[in-house]
């Protein structure tokens, strides 16, 4: 079958001998995916979903019960005063731009204490010049470095005891930077240090990529608000769109008053026969999540077998479900890339190349044979065509299809 597949004799053989060294790592993915599946199974017997959960609403909206229930078992799961989730979220780029919008107020700064946010914000902060960024509309923004991979405290303690920040944002997965993810032990620690000094200042953690990976949330180490999208591990590969906006109940009403309107907040926005989608999508997260883990350990060990620069390590904690590949030259990645299209159920006889993506300062190869476009929770794989020409690999709905991809893309990169 292997052999029908593209993939030679050696690799498959190195693909065995790989498998048996990262059991151990896999069996502790196990645990965590055991803890947050009966944290997950608590809250919804808890709220009791039943078959009239699933039904759909339309128009504005009013009395879905479906949608409120959702609600609420997002909140426990995330341990939440409130939360908004809502199909009608582009992505997870939409809900921190309403988040954003929704708690800044012209004159006040925006501080980043992990250097600059994910490209998608640049347009939205004001980095790259836009008429409708937030500093067009009189909001400052500032960033602080991390130094070497961590938190610069000094700095954040002096920034914040200066005083005149509104709102602090930490991005926890790495994005297309080159520097380790952000362990919710990290988070819990800085967290302390600004609420120490000013207990009014916002924080606000970019969770996209980092639920289900261990078994906190931010908010249960101090955070006042998270957000992430659907189309990576919450969704679990099931909800077809989507994001969520969780943390304290005046925060999560503003946003959601900017996602709709003043004065309905809440109360409106049509599921549009979505809630079934997504109630299945959270319930199978935790194994979905262990999926895409999986996939990443056995796409870490075998890149490094063969000679590549691997971040993380295939034994080192993992904060994310990313694997980045470090190819060092622009033809290894580019067709790391399309072997991953290839290995896909969906588009495997599409070639993907390097375009002008909105939203990136520059070219990105994004390969994505997804069931639901752009979902990062499904296998895919891309980067900027940009030194040192680093891959940026998520997602495996299951381990098998994964490591079917990993394989069909290295084999790719042996050609």
């Amino acid at each position: 079958m292997y052999k029908e597949f593209g993939i030679s004799e050696k690799l498959e053989n190195l693909a065995i001998e790989t498998q048996k060294e990262i059991e151990d790592i896999f069996s502790k993915i196990n645990k965590t995916c055991e803890y947050n599946s009966l944290k997950v199974l608590k809250a919804f017997q808890k709220n009791n979903v039943s078959e009239m959960h699933f039904n759909s609403t339309t128009g504005y909206g009013y009395g879905d019960i479906g949608r409120e229930c959702i609600e609420n078992i997002f909140s426990d799961i995330l341990k939440a005063e409130d939360c908004l989730v809502r199909n009608q979220f582009i992505s997870g780029t939409h809900a921190l731009t309403v988040t954003l919008f929704a708690l800044l107020r012209p004159g006040d700064t925006l501080l980043s204490i992990n250097g600059k946010p994910y490209d998608t914000l640049d347009s939205v902060i004001g980095i790259e010049e836009n008429k409708s960024s937030l500093k067009s509309f009189g909001i400052k923004y500032e960033q602080i470095d991390l130094v070497n991979d961590e938190f610069d405290y000094a700095k954040i303690e002096e920034r914040v005891k200066k005083g005149g920040i509104k709102l602090i944002e930490i991005q926890r997965s790495r994005g297309y930077d080159n520097r380790s993810s952000i362990s919710i032990e990290r988070v819990e620690k800085v967290v302390k240090l600004i609420k120490n000094i000013n207990k009014e200042i916002i924080i606000m953690v970019d969770n996209c990529y980092c639920e289900f990976v261990g078994e906190k949330e931010p908010l249960e180490v101090g955070a006042d608000i998270i957000v992430g999208s659907l189309i990576k591990n919450l969704g679990g590969g099931i909800a077809q769109n989507g994001a969520y906006i969780a943390g304290k109940k005046e925060l999560v009403e503003l946003a959601a008053e900017r996602l709709t309107s003043p004065g309905q907040g809440k109360e409106v926005g049509p599921s549009l026969g979505a809630n079934k989608s997504i109630l299945q999508g959270i319930y199978m997260a935790p194994s979905v999540v262990t999926s895409s883990l999986k996939t990443a350990v056995f796409a870490s060990k075998m890149l490094e077998k063969i000679g590549y620069k691997v971040f993380p390590k295939y034994d080192e904690e993992r904060v994310d479900i990313v694997q980045t590949i470090e190819f060092g030259n622009a033809q290894d990645l580019i067709k790391y890339c399309q072997g991953i299209q290839m290995g896909s159920a969906i588009d495997s006889s599409s070639i993907p190349e390097p375009w002008d993506m909105p939203g990136y300062n520059d070219k990105i190869i994004m390969a994505s044979g997804s069931f639901t476009q752009g979902s990062s929770i499904e296998l895919s794989c891309d980067g900027p065509i940009r030194p040192p020409y680093i891959a940026f690999m998520q997602g495996g709905l299951t381990y098998e299809y994964g490591k079917l991809g990993v394989l069909k893309a290295i084999q790719n990169i042996l050609k």
